[in-house]
């Protein structure tokens, strides 16, 4: 797998689904997606089970903040590359796509 996609979330379930669409979006499918659930008061499991894809993990946590559930999904993570995604942010379609290029001109350097 390519990219573990890591996503923090703390009450904010509505957000997240937008956020999440986008990471399906994307042109480059070699991924799992990690939402992190910092201990949320809102449903972020029922806005998770909106999407049926088997590379979705939902992982739930006491609220720590969110430096706590990025490291939570860091270490579920099985993907050779990280990246971060906030809960009220949208990746463009070719944004793995594109870091995946960058990364591989960087690793044959």
């Amino acid at each position: 797998m390519r990219f573990s996609v890591v996503i923090p979330v703390f009450n904010r379930a509505e957000l997240l689904k937008s956020a999440i669409a986008s990471v399906l979006a994307q042109t480059a499918r070699d991924f799992e997606l990690i939402i992190v659930d910092d201990g949320s008061d809102d449903d972020v499991g029922a806005a998770v089970s909106e999407f049926s894809d088997s590379r979705i993990i939902l992982s739930r946590q006491q609220n720590r903040g969110a430096s706590a559930a990025r490291n939570r999904g860091i270490d579920a993570a099985r993907g050779r590359h990280v990246a971060f995604l906030d809960s009220d942010d949208l990746y463009l379609p070719h944004h793995l796509a594109a870091a995946d290029a960058a990364l591989e001109i960087r690793t044959t350097r």
